[in-house]
């Protein structure tokens, strides 16, 4: 048996953190995990605000659209690692902890993003330019993929059941946030600090500095968060069938099967209108709606900025309602109306029109966005909860999520853009079917099974 593979105790302090545990203590945890993934989803997002500007730095002088494609193709890169993110660090924070594998996350991250702000371009160093920046993106991508899944099972194990759809929407809150701080630094740089032609030159390479500054101080944040009670009491056989050596091994989650497959089927309709509507939105309103980059920018952070808010509510009504009701009211109302969005944005002829629609479609998505983390923890056993999280969403995402980009700008190339808007409705379609099939998670979350106390809340609810 190798060292990897041993069983891995609970550190001494554990027991001591989970007697600790007070709500201001919870809180704090709970932030400073957000806090993290704020970051993290910064420095992944400021690869794709900055985009416009780095893409004739790293790739040889073509056309616009070509050069975009370039970019989106590495972007895309990034997401096959995600996977391979999601299963080393899942497997980790099984075995070892959830604050022990997001503070390595985030130290990761940081690597990348410095190394994208260092790289020469295409002509001091040639093909070297576009292939570091390959190696940057791939180190982002195991990032991402390790935090998605541990941030997600660290904020849902750490909130209290009656508010857990409430606190686990705050990994969507500073996802967001975090795109909106890499548009922040953008708009900023656009409208006071640089000119077009300094932003195409070297302007484009600040963010990233900043990016990897902010992962250090978030590295030294993260030793004060508390580890999860759940995973402290992950020997006490909270899973009758979990074998102790094979925590969160592929072995163990395959013991899981109708779970993994119903996070891939959740996950694709909505992760791909997630993109559709977020990262994919910038270029879409410069290159098929015809507005301009800085215009672009403003009305894709004034309605991220709504959307971010709406998250928490949508959380807090799942709470009440359940998450079964929420993920098919996305599912309906994506199905019906992805393509009369897209298709009215793409001829939309003013900027108040435009921000109407976009904030409806990211109203529609929030029903998935908001809840997803912890619908997926609540399908899982505590000994392979961060695996299972991450593992079936970050390969569902690197195929829909990832590709959406690039998959846009192909229809348009081939002259055929509306393909692209039928595409995601037949997705989310798919995973409107799922969302019919699955259980409620709020009344059968595997979480509540292992906290002391909550199975007699749970009758006591009805």
């Amino acid at each position: 048996m190798s060292p990897a593979d041993a069983p891995t105790a609970v550190p001494p302090m554990a027991s001591v953190a989970a007697s600790a545990m007070t709500p201001a203590r919870r809180l704090r945890s709970i932030v400073s995990g957000s806090l993290g993934n704020l970051v993290e989803w910064y420095d992944w997002y400021a690869y794709a605000a900055f985009s416009l500007y780095f893409a004739k730095a790293f790739f040889p002088a073509g056309d616009r659209t070509s050069q975009l494609l370039s970019t989106s193709a590495i972007f895309a890169v990034g997401f096959l690692m995600r996977p391979l993110g999601s299963w080393l660090f899942g497997r980790y924070a099984d075995r070892h902890g959830r604050k022990a594998a997001l503070m390595r996350s985030v130290l990761l991250m940081c690597a990348g993003s410095l190394l994208i702000a260092v790289t020469p371009g295409h002509a001091t160093i040639g093909i070297a330019a576009p292939v570091l920046l390959v190696v940057a993106r791939l180190m982002q991508g195991l990032s991402v993929g390790g935090e998605y899944g541990t941030s997600a099972t660290y904020l849902s194990e750490m909130a209290s059941r009656a508010h857990r759809g409430f606190w686990s929407s705050f990994q969507y809150v500073t996802l967001v946030m975090g795109h909106l701080v890499a548009l922040g630094v953008l708009i900023a740089l656009q409208q006071w600090l640089l000119t077009d032609a300094q932003l195409h030159a070297w302007g484009w390479r600040i963010p990233f500095v900043i990016g990897a500054v902010a992962a250090l101080s978030v590295l030294w944040l993260r030793r004060g968060m508390v580890e999860t009670e759940a995973f402290e009491r992950a020997g006490d056989a909270a899973d009758p069938d979990a074998v102790p050596t094979e925590r969160g091994t592929l072995r163990a989650l395959l013991r899981h099967p109708r779970a993994v497959a119903t996070v891939v089927g959740l996950t694709m309709g909505g992760t791909l209108a997630f993109y559709t509507y977020t990262t994919y939105m910038h270029k879409f309103l410069v290159n098929s709606a015809g507005l301009d980059g800085r215009t672009a920018s403003l009305l894709n952070a004034s309605t991220l900025f709504v959307y971010m808010l709406m998250q928490p509510v949508v959380g807090a009504l799942s709470d009440r309602i359940g998450r079964r009701p929420v993920l098919i009211a996305f599912g309906v109302l994506g199905t019906a109306l992805t393509v009369p969005i897209l298709t009215a944005l793409q001829d939309v002829q003013t900027v108040t029109h435009a921000f109407w629609l976009i904030l409806a479609a990211l109203a529609i998505v929030s029903g998935y966005t908001a809840i997803n983390a912890v619908v997926k923890a609540e399908l899982f056993p505590v000994e392979v909860r961060a695996l299972g999280v991450g593992l079936p969403y970050a390969l569902t995402v690197a195929v829909f999520g990832g590709t959406a980009e690039y998959v846009a700008l192909w229809f348009k190339r081939a002259g055929m853009e509306s393909g692209f808007y039928w595409y995601v409705t037949a997705c989310i379609a798919c995973s409107l079917l799922v969302y019919l099939q699955m259980p409620d998670t709020r009344r059968t979350s595997r979480i509540d099974r292992e906290q002391p106390g909550d199975r007699e809340r749970i009758g006591a609810m009805g």
